[in-house]
């Protein structure tokens, strides 16, 4: 999924670029800014929430959760990201569940109930 939405991203960034360019370099009008700048807007943020969440399910340090929040911002910047992510495992083996919650031996909790 992460995949999906760091591509998606870069390819609204082209047609925001490509609506701009139109926009503001021939006398065609704004409709490619018109419609991309919305599509690209929403995708910007999915990806966003997409990271963040992406970090705590695989236990990115800050450092790297910040680096992928950041790669957000330049064009085309996600996929090099997620490319990386992939090739250094960041996005193949996700945190145990004991992580997240209560770090206690399960026979502690079962001595708390007797």
């Amino acid at each position: 999924m992460f995949r999906v939405v760091a591509t998606a991203e870069a390819v609204s960034w082209v047609g925001l670029l490509t609506g701009m360019y139109v926009k503001y370099l021939t006398d065609a009008g704004d409709l490619g800014v018109r419609i991309f700048g919305p599509i690209h807007g929403g995708i910007f943020v999915a990806y966003l929430l997409l990271t963040f969440l992406v970090s705590r399910v695989f236990a990115w340090s800050r450092r790297i959760t910040l680096l992928g929040l950041a790669c957000s911002v330049p064009p085309f910047a996600t996929l090099t990201f997620e490319v990386w992510a992939q090739r250094t495992g960041r996005l193949s083996t996700p945190a145990r569940a004991t992580d997240f919650t209560d770090t206690r031996a399960p026979e502690e909790d079962d001595r708390r109930r007797v």
